[in-house]
């Protein structure tokens, strides 16, 4: 059936809706408006009561029953027809009542309450059944994402495959919408973080308050700073696999309408003598214009990236991000009134300049004993010691953690869970308690590297590289001794998505467009 003014609508069983409170508030209305209808219409009728909460109760009279008739044209529309003309018994009905052109109970007012509700609960507070789209009306961008998603590999391109991606940080999904919600606007945000080791691109669409969801994404393994350490230069193999790199990233954004992006280069070009000529290759090869970040923005960004692992029970927190040339640390505390962004809550803040690809030269990655592992470590250790930060007390066992954002500890978890193949959606959020953490560095240290290189969660590009981290997250386990560490595998990228979305208001906005209270 259909209504002139809502469109097609369920057929309900007609129970009352007297109890309900949005329900009771319509139908008391409406008995109002009769009411005053049927007591200029009929004389005889009885009178409505004062009482807000009670219907009137009109009797029968030649005309029939008027509360059925109304409850005839709230299911179906009957008494007007679909092109809003009077059908020839409402128009008896109405000249009756001593209206012109409008029925019983459905009054201006009336009508544009119901233009207001649309889309959102029924007449008597009933929620309306979900309408399917057709596939003419359905956006591109909600059959790519339903269709397909990308996955990252460890060796590097994205791979399509079918389902819902649990990657929008926390990551959100289409599926979450209910019924007569308004559809999320497509916008869609980028962010590329080139690091020392790695290229990684994100491509997102924001959706629930703090959440987006993942729409392309990319990542390889380029090595950008091998050799930097000796020589302070980029090296021309290096740079080209970049390029190569950047190309594909590049391709992915120019097929896509990206409302805001945010492309940044870490640490290898920070240090590099021929950063910023590099930059400029980038620039005139594949039109991606990168920006240098200070090493304190990329703490803030790290911290912002994983905001959503800290919960409401925490106090303090030590957030590290063990780069490729450089390694990030954060002191978080955090009081009775918690900001918005996770960032404002640090208090020190500190970048070493060792990363897993600088360490694994200077010491060897291929071979490695316990002797040079703690080689590698006291060098961390030393590092730290200049760091000036008071020391975390901890009163409960649940008001301070780690939380561990980079290759190594995905590592270690995906090691830990003995994963057929890594898998982000079982690695991301996974607490480790002390114990297994130094139970996974023993184990990977008795490896050697073709064992190291023959696991899924490690693969050949890594397998000279994860014991460096091992080694700095052993450093960092024993500055800030904690009982159990978060593993979280995000980084820069979320947390450059998560800020331009703040800073433009995308989530505000959608909680006012679909009918929430703006906060």
């Amino acid at each position: 059936m259909e209504d002139p003014e809502g469109g097609a609508k369920p057929q309900f069983d007609g129970a009352s809706a007297v109890g309900r409170r949005d329900g009771k508030k319509s139908r008391r209305r409406k008995g109002k408006r009769g009411g005053q209808t049927r007591s200029a219409a009929h004389p005889a009728s009885h009178e409505l009561s004062g009482n807000a909460g009670q219907s009137a109760r009109p009797i029968e009279d030649a005309a029939g029953n008027p509360a059925r008739k109304r409850k005839r044209r709230r299911r179906g529309g009957q008494g007007v027809a679909q092109d809003g003309s009077l059908q020839p018994h409402a128009m008896e009905q109405a000249a009756a009542a001593g209206h012109s052109g409008r029925v019983d109970g459905d009054s201006v007012p009336s009508r544009r309450n119901r233009r207001k509700h649309r889309g959102k609960r029924g007449l008597q507070g009933r929620p309306l059944a979900p309408a399917k789209p057709s596939l003419q009306r359905e956006s591109h961008m909600e059959q790519t994402a339903r269709s397909v998603e990308p996955r990252e590999t460890p060796n590097g391109a994205s791979v399509i495959r079918k389902g819902r991606q649990d990657g929008d940080v926390r990551p959100g999904r289409d599926g979450d919408r209910q019924a007569g919600e308004h559809a999320w606007p497509e916008e869609l945000y980028a962010a590329l973080d080139l690091g020392t080791n790695n290229c990684r691109l994100l491509i997102a669409q924001p959706t629930r308050p703090g959440q987006f969801r993942v729409v392309d994404a990319f990542s390889r393994i380029v090595r950008l700073g091998e050799g930097l350490a000796a020589s302070g230069r980029l090296s021309d193999d290096a740079m080209d696999r970049a390029i190569e790199a950047l190309r594909i990233c590049a391709s992915k954004l120019r097929n896509r309408e990206i409302r805001r992006m945010r492309l940044i280069a870490t640490e290898a070009c920070r240090q590099a003598i021929n950063g910023e000529e590099f930059l400029r290759r980038v620039v005139a090869e594949t039109g991606l214009a990168l920006e240098i970040i200070d090493r304190e923005t990329e703490a803030r960004l790290a911290v912002s990236g994983c905001s959503s692992l800290v919960g409401r029970e925490t106090r303090s927190v030590v957030l590290f991000d063990i780069g490729g040339g450089s390694s990030e640390i954060a002191v978080i505390r955090i009081g009775d009134n918690r900001f918005s962004r996770l960032a404002n809550h640090i208090t020190h803040w500190t970048s070493l300049p060792v990363g897993v690809v600088t360490l694994s030269e200077r010491h060897g990655g291929r071979d490695v004993t316990p002797e040079l592992f703690e080689g590698m470590v006291r060098e961390v250790e030393g590092m730290l010691g200049g760091f000036d930060c008071p020391e975390i007390e901890i009163a409960q066992s649940g008001d301070f953690h780690l939380i561990g954002t980079s290759g190594t500890v995905t590592t270690l978890a995906g090691v830990h869970l003995d994963l057929p193949r890594y898998d982000r959606r079982k690695v991301d959020g996974i607490w480790l308690s002390d114990g297994e953490v130094s139970a996974m560095q023993a184990k990977l240290l008795s490896w050697d590297f073709a064992s190291r290189a023959a696991n899924p969660c490690i693969g050949p590009d890594r397998a000279d590289l994860v014991l460096a981290g091992c080694a700095i997250l052993e450093a960092i386990r024993r500055r800030w001794p904690s009982p159990r560490m978060r593993v979280a595998d995000r980084g820069l990228r979320e947390g450059l998505l998560t800020d331009m979305m703040a800073d433009d208001g995308v989530w505000r906005r959608n909680r006012n467009r679909r009918g929430q209270r703006a906060r």
